[in-house]
């Protein structure tokens, strides 16, 4: 199963944006979005960035992974 993760974009250096979401923060390839700003929502997968995503998107997508979270359901 592929897994998306919304993460805002805090800063990019060369091409490569430092994302976070709840206080956690990953560097990942911006090669397939060359559009992106730093303050974007994108989603995730496996170190790229794959789509940029509204505020509202992410949050509502974040929602749901949490709940899953909260009922113990984890990616294997």
């Amino acid at each position: 199963m592929c897994l998306g993760v919304p993460m805002q974009i805090k800063s990019i250096t060369d091409g490569v944006a430092v994302c976070e979401i709840d206080g956690v923060q990953r560097e990942a390839s911006l090669m397939m979005l060359d559009e992106a700003q730093v303050g974007d929502f994108v989603l995730i997968h496996a170190g790229f960035a794959i789509e940029k995503i509204d505020p509202e998107e992410a949050e509502l997508t974040l929602k749901a992974l949490r709940e899953a979270l909260d009922m113990g359901l984890e990616p294997k």
